[in-house]
């Protein structure tokens, strides 16, 4: 599991495994939010497989599937929520960590300034010069 802080206490990162939520607990994190829709992953790697183990550990788990399709306000503004809501770490995963980059990305927009935004993704390692 490569976790890759983005800014505060939002982290993001490629598609976890089952065990990897165990090791997220140990390590602090509050919450786990997936990216992922179900259809991109097998089913031993689909969110209510994720969800079970982030059950058994005690994490908070939320399944919000993003495509380019659903990556509008109102979405933004749900996973903005869910980070928001924590005071531990929380991790968002999808395929490579980008889709969860560039919804905080754009999460940011009015709080930040744009040139900031986007330093802070490329010094995490996603270059989003495109988005905006």
């Amino acid at each position: 599991m490569n976790i890759i802080n983005i800014s505060g206490l939002y982290n993001v990162s490629p598609q976890i495994l089952p065990s990897d939520v165990i090791t997220l607990s140990e390590k602090g994190f509050e919450k786990v939010i997936c990216n992922r829709p179900d259809f991109e992953v097998p089913p031993d790697l689909q969110s209510k497989e994720i969800e079970k183990v982030a059950k058994e550990v005690g994490i908070l788990f939320e399944y919000h599937p993003l495509t380019h399709d659903t990556m509008h306000g109102h979405n933004i503004e749900k996973q903005m929520e869910f980070a928001d809501a924590c005071k531990n770490p929380v991790l968002a995963y999808c395929a490579s960590g980008t889709r969860c980059t560039v919804v905080w990305a754009l999460g940011q927009i009015g709080k930040m300034p744009k040139d900031e935004i986007l330093a802070t993704t490329l010094r995490s390692g996603y270059n989003l010069t495109g988005l905006f």
